[in-house]
């Protein structure tokens, strides 16, 4: 009965372990469109209807039939309900649209790193591997002073961080000085 209840735990416990990341975890399902990234956008079999584009800072993009469509804070479903909207009745029957993220938009990394500057952002990103990116933290950079200001947070209040944090497309992390 004991080893059963021990076995059980760890089980809980593992399965606690692969929850709790993925839950902060961006996925293109929930993921909100803004300047900087990269998109395509595909009707099958309507070759004329496939646009790729880096979303400037208006967050419009120029769709054929469709004009000037205001995309950023949409996420790609969102935009794809709209594209099909547009599209059906008028110019086609049934239009069959897929719109996914080429290339998100950059994180920036500043402070004591080697190389601040921004990045291409990859799903999964932590803070430590934006520092490996950025080329490692300097001598004098602390590992507990770590401050992320959130791309999509109107109110750009900087929160502290750790190491094994999940950064998302357009946020800016700072790494202080250490004074020891």
């Amino acid at each position: 009965m004991r080893s059963a209840f021990i076995a059980f735990l760890v089980m809980g416990l593992a399965a606690w372990a692969l929850l709790v990341p993925a839950a902060h975890a961006i996925t293109e399902s929930d993921y909100r469109l803004g300047s900087g990234d990269k998109i395509l956008i595909n009707v099958y079999g309507e070759d004329d209807l496939t646009v790729e584009t880096q979303l400037s800072d208006s967050g419009a993009v120029n769709y054929p039939f469709l004009g000037e469509l205001k995309v950023t804070g949409m996420t790609v479903a969102q935009l794809e309900a709209r594209i099909v909207r547009g599209l059906k009745g008028d110019y086609l029957v049934n239009p069959n649209v897929h719109v996914s993220i080429l290339e998100y938009r950059p994180f920036f990394i500043n402070g004591e790193v080697e190389k601040p500057g921004g990045y291409p952002y990859q799903p999964g990103l932590t803070i430590s591997k934006a520092a490996a990116l950025a080329q490692g933290f300097t001598e004098r950079a602390s590992k507990t002073k770590i401050f992320v200001i959130r791309g999509d947070d109107p109110s750009q209040t900087p929160e502290k961080v750790d190491l094994n944090t999940l950064l998302r497309p357009g946020d800016v992390v700072t790494v202080e000085q250490s004074f020891f």
